[in-house]
């Protein structure tokens, strides 16, 4: 009977020795409410009655997000999340447990006096540019005043920063109008290449075109040249052998015309004695010029030689 009344009173006291302290915690053993020991990761085991667990910490890095309202230097009022990552440090259990009492409270009071600091000294602009900046000072800030209270600060990054909506909207029409000006910009490059091109193709067209006018009327010299060397052949002098292609070709376009069924209609004289008439002036304009040609060349020749004699 009395091992029935001893087996539960030693089960409990086993109970109440031993104990389990999860992966990446410790937990802190105080003796009659004052710090005996910190015991790590593991099965552990302690005085009975005497001893108890008086706390657990997570060894885990911890993540505290913080939205800050500040004002910068331009007078824009901007709200800034701060994300701070943190985690105790294994040798300070006792001064992270027993020194501070709320950490994240401590470490928000830190973040909002450090971003009030620094965002006024800067514009709205900058502000975005330079969040880095601020996130380094709010980490150094931190740093320096939880080592002491046994915290350790991993990584402190601006996340989001958010100015007032009316200032946003301000913001998107002018990235919009700037956007809307590059836009503009290159239409108009655009629209010069295309006037710049066009213009050099027409350039070549009239270019190939004038080519094509030229060849074709040295061909058709050529083919009369050659007209009048076979009517010399046979007995026509050089007059009477342009009289006649002349004719020829006259009545030849005559033919051309009355050939094309949707043709203008053209007037003009269609005898031979009008083809022996344009002939008879176009001879005689082309003498007119042949004498007043060789009546300059004299007179330059004359003036040349007083020239001279001057001299």
């Amino acid at each position: 009977m009395t091992g029935l009344v001893i087996l539960p009173i030693i089960i409990g006291l086993l109970f109440l020795t031993f104990f389990i302290v999860k992966q990446q915690s410790a937990a802190v053993v105080e003796r009659f409410g004052k710090f005996v020991y910190v015991r790590q990761s593991g099965l552990q085991l302690k005085i009975p009655i005497v001893d108890s667990v008086a706390g657990r910490l997570s060894l885990r890095i911890q993540q505290l997000d913080v939205v800050v309202e500040t004002k910068t230097k331009d007078d824009v009022f901007v709200k800034l999340k701060v994300s701070v990552q943190f985690k105790v440090i294994k040798e300070k259990v006792y001064d992270a447990f027993y020194k501070l009492d709320n950490p994240a409270d401590q470490i928000t009071s830190f973040i909002f006096d450090v971003v009030r600091a620094e965002v006024p000294k800067l514009i709205l602009d900058d502000v975005f540019i330079k969040k880095d900046d601020v996130a380094i000072a709010v980490k150094s800030e931190i740093q320096e005043a939880m080592t002491e209270y046994g915290f350790q600060i991993i990584k402190t990054l601006v996340t989001d920063i958010d100015p007032d909506a009316q200032v946003k909207e301000s913001m998107n029409r002018i990235n919009a109008s700037e956007r809307e000006k590059v836009a503009a910009q290159f239409e108009g490059e655009a629209q010069k290449i295309l006037i710049v091109e066009k213009a050099k193709a027409e350039a070549e067209s009239k270019r190939l075109q004038g080519q094509g006018i030229a060849d074709q009327r040295r061909e058709i010299a050529r083919g009369l040249e050659d007209s009048v060397k076979v009517l010399n052949g046979v007995d026509i002098n050089s007059q009477e052998a342009s009289a006649l292609i002349v004719v020829t070709q006259h009545y030849d376009t005559l033919q051309s015309v009355g050939a094309e069924a949707n043709s203008n209609l053209i007037l003009m004289p269609n005898s031979p004695q009008a083809g022996s008439e344009m002939l008879n002036n176009m001879v005689a304009s082309f003498t007119a010029s042949n004498q007043i040609g060789e009546e300059m060349k004299k007179a330059r020749v004359k003036k040349e030689n007083n020239s001279k004699g001057d001299a």
